[in-house]
């Protein structure tokens, strides 16, 4: 049994490599005027601000041009990007912050902001990511000051721990010009310092697209703002943490971390190659499956680990149907949640009682909906049933190892068999595990020796297909985003991934998604070899 499993506080001791705050320090990452700006003034008014304070400027960036007519597709608008994006300075803690009342929206729909800042007035820039020329975002709306004000302190819900800011909405705004996408909203105080909110503008339908499945519950997982996340209370203890958190509070550190570290880098890439993409979060196929109709594939990115059982049915029921799906990290699908309403409305919680699953409220009745992990009892269905490896441990620092060089994700890559590229393989890893349920036919595609915890093993990249001619491919690290900005600028911590392994996994991710962009892989492509009792020695 890993750490990770036998001592669940492990997890929780502030790991320089990235699971309590990974990259901390890559803080470095035209709306129309007519109804939505009348709305806009509106409920900002009825906020008590003034409309002096918060008319939309009547300047250039917010005028429409042709560098963002709305009609023209998004690919065609990489001139119009800017390097404008990033947080120059984050300041105390308190200098500025917020959080959104919709995990999400569609084109057109409105959403609120919950801003606090020591500052007396700031403004709110929202930011499309992609690739847009190297620029890697595109600045879509404005606003124009807004007055500032210091929210009261959190407060805690006592028989969870739940910390929640319940701060009233301070803003809102229209999205009827937003095409669908990953967006930051960056907000601005005029005592020099900024933070973003992550806001995720989905798609309806993604029928012939490539699905891009954002992680909003492991990004509030992880959040400690306000004292207390999913692994340590206000205490520093995992006896005191929280047992339910709360989407009515902003995220810490530069207020989208984990978006930047484990998404952004393979949104950038996506939209780089110019395949058709929808987007959407986990949260929302809890909800809605609808976007996964006819989609060619689902690519969940670098660290998506707490899901709920509806989620993972309705992702089984895409590959089942057809559809692909990539799992680019490592741990993913290893929680089972629950989304329970809260604050300013139904899924704004998401709950996992873990370890102390027995005082969970469902424990006595519905074992099915028990919020641990996914592999325990009771109700246990191990995650590699559909990812088609199993999380295994934590920390890790090893070299990625290719064992089927002759893979078609490898082509063009100059892989050999044994070809290494160091500090790939970390700061979490996946193994196919014998005994363990997977799908077949399945084949190895990279072994790569390690040791965790003293102990010897491996971390696996695995594909598979199955009877729909889906394709599934696991990478088995959680650092394969984070690699495809390695030695760059733009890499904050690369854990010492160089450009060598920058470009092996980015011409691997391009074989990946354009392949699987074409439909199921299995009509396309050679079939998986199986190779699990060659590759370890024992029966598959």
């Amino acid at each position: 049994m890993s750490p990770h499993h036998a001592q669940e506080h492990t997890r929780n001791t502030g790991d320089p490599e990235g699971r309590a705050d990974p990259g901390a320090e890559r803080t470095e990452r035209g709306s129309g005027h007519g109804p939505a700006r009348r709305r806009f003034l509106g409920l900002c008014a009825g906020a008590g601000l003034g409309a002096a304070a918060v008319a939309c400027d009547h300047t250039s960036a917010n005028r429409p041009s042709p560098a963002t007519d709305s009609r023209r597709p998004e690919a065609d608008r990489d001139r119009s990007g800017t390097r404008d994006w990033r947080i120059g300075s984050l300041g105390p803690p308190d200098a500025v912050a917020g959080y959104t009342d919709r995990i999400s929206v569609t084109p057109g729909q409105e959403c609120g902001l919950h801003v606090s800042t020591t500052a007396s007035s700031f403004r709110v820039s929202a930011f499309r990511v992609g690739w847009y020329g190297g620029s890697h975002a595109r600045l879509v709306w404005r606003s124009a000051r807004v007055r500032g004000r210091a929210q009261p302190a959190a407060r805690t819900l006592s028989a969870t721990r739940t910390v929640r800011a319940d701060w009233p909405r301070t803003l809102a705004f229209g999205t009827e010009d937003w095409p669908e996408g990953a967006y930051l909203l960056r907000l601005d105080a005029d005592n020099g310092h900024q933070r973003y909110v992550p806001l995720i503008v989905r798609s309806t339908h993604g029928a012939g697209r490539t699905v891009l499945l954002h992680a909003p519950a492991t990004w509030q997982a992880y959040n400690r703002w306000g004292g207390s996340s999913l692994y340590s209370g206000a205490s520093g203890a995992y006896a005191t943490r929280s047992l339910a958190v709360s989407f009515d509070r902003p995220y810490d550190v530069n207020g989208a971390e984990k978006f930047l570290v484990y998404e952004w880098a393979a949104v950038v890439l996506a939209e780089r190659l110019g395949i058709p993409l929808a987007y959407t979060t986990g949260t929302d196929l809890h909800h809605d499956p609808g976007v996964l109709r006819g989609a060619t594939a689902l690519v969940c990115l670098g660290h998506d680990e707490y899901w709920t059982p509806e989620q993972r049915r309705h992702v089984a029921g895409a590959r089942d149907a057809g559809t692909n799906v990539a799992f680019l990290g490592a741990n993913t699908c290893f929680r089972r949640v629950r989304l329970e309403a809260g604050g300013a409305g139904a899924g704004r919680t998401v709950v996992c009682y873990k370890s102390s699953y027995r005082d969970d409220p469902c424990y006595p009745t519905r074992p099915a909906l028990v919020t641990t992990d996914f592999r325990q009892a009771p109700g246990a269905d191990p995650e590699s049933s559909l990812t088609g490896v199993l999380y295994e441990g934590y920390p890790v620092d090893a070299p990625y190892v290719v064992h089927a060089a002759d893979h078609w994700l490898y082509e063009g890559t100059g892989a050999r068999p044994g070809e290494s590229y160091g500090h790939l393989v970390g700061v979490e890893y996946d193994r196919v595990t014998p005994g363990s349920p997977a799908p077949e036919p399945l084949q190895i595609t990279a072994h790569s020796p390690l040791v965790c915890a003293g102990a010897r093993s491996h971390s696996d990249s695995a594909y598979y297909t199955v009877p729909s001619g889906a394709g599934v491919v696991a990478t088995g690290t959680m650092r394969w985003v984070e690699a495809l900005m390695a030695g760059t600028p733009e890499g904050g911590r690369d854990h010492g991934m160089d450009a060598r392994t920058r470009a092996f996994v980015t011409r691997t991710t391009e074989n990946l998604l354009r392949a699987f962009a074409e439909g199921p892989a299995a009509r396309h492509r050679p079939a998986p070899r199986p190779n699990t009792r060659q590759v370890y020695g024992t029966p598959g």
